[in-house]
């Protein structure tokens, strides 16, 4: 056993220098650890500390102050970004933008098994809150700008990178939003490159596919509240508050949205069909020729994952009620969130929410109403280069097109014509990566190969 634990020991202490056995790869890490380690969490870090911090990273790689842009607004003062821009040879030819976000879902440290702002390295893993999301591609983004520059890259095609703030949260400032609507020409670009997309790795951490994503749900929260005139608690009543909102919510958690299809998801389902084989590949062919086929549905929807992707879903993530111990609660209100298919509405979801509460709950559809994704075209010109450098670094693996389960800022760029594509590249396990959870974490591997794979995407549209 000591043994063992020795070599154990060994392992993880020489695990950082194979993984960093490269100078750029050294440079890469320092970058992203301290961006990792910048609390970006809305209302308690500063995603506009991080943005300096890769602001300086550029300038010290040659970029000119022209070259960057900062922005904020006054009552966010924290929430601020960047945009920073290498410019192409070919005028005629159009930009394309490389997005990220800084900000991350809020972690408590007596809930983590380690510190969630410091960037641990364990067992073949960076451990960390934004190990993944975003910052894995936030970090990639800025150091091949980085090293663009540093190594006299000069691209026929103008390349400008977005790191925002906001997307984690849909009543805070959010950057995408604001450059949409105030600096549209700041980031205008022929498509953009962006967070949804990735690969998936089995249980044994082989890797089984890549993804490109091509379009996503929108992301909608709804109010539930109950009220009652409440009262004394030694004299109950069936008229309770909590009572009708529990109702409400296992109503809601009881409801199965109908499966649809779109073009997209059509053609990630009849590929996973195809791989998959036995009762799974037969149940989804089913479920494609009969979404009604609520048999092939049970067992397609076994995967959480496929199971999000055929449909609208909703579930209570919020709840408060009462007033004190000893009194009739007065009150009581859950936050739904719903991710709805595309082609369906936030108003047509409010309208079944309104059914499965029943007469004694309220339903309100929260502000701000996102706008509704367009998903971008299976554009060849974007697809191809994505194939011939995958087939590069990850031969003999498929690339499918897939529709995200959640939602990103890139609604805000289809909005005003930018095609936005979840790039391929980086693997994660769904049921063990963390994201949005505890102990998130990332394949110390698997971040360094979808760096090479990124940046050698990004030249092959560059030029």
């Amino acid at each position: 056993m000591r043994n063992v634990t020795i070599l154990a020991a060994l392992l993880a202490t020489t695990a950082p220098a194979i993984a960093q056995s490269r100078p750029d790869q050294k440079a890469f890490f320092d970058l992203y650890k301290e961006m990792v380690e910048t609390n970006t969490v809305v209302n308690v870090g500063s995603c506009t500390q991080a943005a300096a911090q890769v602001g300086t990273r550029l300038k010290g790689a040659g970029y000119s102050d022209s070259d960057i842009t900062y922005f904020s607004v006054p009552d966010h003062p924290r929430d601020g970004g960047l945009v920073a821009v290498l410019k192409g040879s070919d005028a005629t030819a159009k930009p394309i933008l490389l997005l990220a976000h800084l900000d991350v879902v809020a972690a408590k440290r007596e809930d983590w098994e380690r510190d969630p702002f410091k960037l641990i390295e364990e067992g073949g893993y960076y451990y960390a809150r934004g190990s993944v999301d975003d910052k894995a591609m936030a970090a990639i983004w800025a150091d091949a700008m980085v090293r663009f520059r540093q190594q006299g890259y000069h691209p026929k095609r103008t390349i400008k990178l977005a790191l925002t703030c906001g997307e984690e949260t849909t009543f805070a400032f959010n950057g995408a939003q604001w450059l949409a609507q105030n600096r549209p020409d700041l980031i205008a670009a022929e498509f953009a490159l962006n967070e949804g997309g990735g690969g998936r790795l089995d249980a044994q951490g082989k890797r089984q596919l890549l993804a490109v994503q091509v379009g996503e749900k929108a992301a909608q929260n709804y109010t539930l509240v109950a009220t009652n005139p409440g009262g004394h608690s030694s004299v109950p009543t069936p008229d309770n508050a909590i009572y009708e909102l529990a109702d409400a919510i296992r109503a809601v958690q009881g409801h199965e949205f109908p499966v649809r299809f779109t073009d997209t998801t059509r053609a990630y389902f009849t590929a996973t069909g195809e791989r998959a084989g036995g009762e799974l590949g037969d149940a989804i062919r089913r479920l494609l020729a009969n979404p009604n086929d609520s048999a092939a549905d049970a067992i397609v929807s076994r995967d959480k994952v496929l199971h999000s992707t055929l449909r609208t879903t909703c579930v209570a993530t919020l709840l408060n009620a009462g007033h004190a111990e000893n009194a009739l609660p007065q009150r009581a209100t859950a936050n739904v969130n719903c991710r709805i298919f595309p082609g369906e509405t936030v108003d047509g979801t409010l309208a079944t929410l309104q059914k499965l509460a029943g007469a004694k709950v309220t339903v309100t559809a929260n502000q701000p109403v996102r706008p509704t994704a367009v998903p971008p075209t299976l554009d060849p010109q974007v697809i191809d280069p994505m194939k011939r450098v995958a087939a590069k670094h990850f031969p003999g693996l498929p690339l499918l097109p897939m529709m995200s389960t959640g939602a990103t800022d890139g609604v805000f760029l289809e909005a005003i014509g930018i095609p936005v594509y979840g790039v391929p590249g980086t693997f994660i396990d769904p049921a063990t990566s963390g994201i949005h959870g505890l102990n998130e974490r990332i394949g110390v591997k698997d971040l360094y190969d979808a760096r090479d794979y990124m940046v050698d995407l990004v030249k092959a549209y560059a030029g």
